[in-house]
């Protein structure tokens, strides 16, 4: 009589794959988690940049103020208002309408951390606040207003120069990112972190 085997794998060898697989994955996620987390700094830090151009321009082609709020209360953390300021209506200022909100990724923040530079990109700012616009010296706002002729100020019509430190909390500084806005003429800078001569300092982008 012909003998009969069954084929397949032990429930041993199913074991063993499965371990080497998961420390596989383990390994990979490990390696990969620093590219994951500068993503996520490069996100915000676009996010930024792309939200302040482009509403200095929405305020120059349609000849209206729009504010951008940082961190504006009743939202979370993280959060970018963009806000419409409609025309006097019989000499009377109208309320702020909201036009859209972004968010950055959950794990970044607006935020200083320790071992940044003292000098602050394009020297705006004291360097103590993470959201930082002032139209009087260290006096900081956490938002600026931009204007038809395209310059940033405060809500009292001051031109307001300002800047927003973007960082993941307990990370290393060199994977921080900034961003300036000029009062004048509204130009919106973005900036990196880098070594020179030892000591870490801001170089723009």
């Amino acid at each position: 009589m012909a003998s009969t085997k069954t084929s397949g794998f032990s429930l041993l060898e199913l074991m063993i794959t499965l371990s080497i697989a998961l420390i596989l994955a383990a390994v990979t996620f490990i390696g990969l988690r620093p590219m994951l987390n500068q993503s996520h700094v490069d996100s915000a830090y676009a996010t930024t940049l792309m939200v302040l151009r482009n509403t200095r321009n929405l305020a120059i082609t349609q000849s209206h103020e729009y504010y951008v709020n940082f961190n504006p209360i009743g939202f979370p953390a993280g959060t970018i208002q963009i806000q419409y300021q409609p025309p006097l209506v019989g000499g009377i200022a109208q309320p702020l309408q909201q036009v859209i909100t972004y968010s950055i990724p959950q794990d970044i923040s607006f935020a200083v951390q320790a071992g940044f530079p003292a000098s602050t990109p394009d020297g705006f700012g004291c360097g103590l606040n993470a959201i930082d616009f002032e139209s009087t010296a260290c006096v900081p706002l956490n938002y600026v207003v931009f204007m038809p002729d395209g310059s940033a100020r405060d809500n009292l019509g001051n031109y307001s120069n300002g800047l927003v430190y973007i960082t993941r909390l307990n990370d290393s500084v060199f994977n921080s990112r900034a961003v300036t806005v000029w009062g004048t003429t509204g130009r919106v800078r973005g900036w990196r972190m880098t070594q020179q001569a030892g000591a870490w300092i801001w170089v723009q982008q």
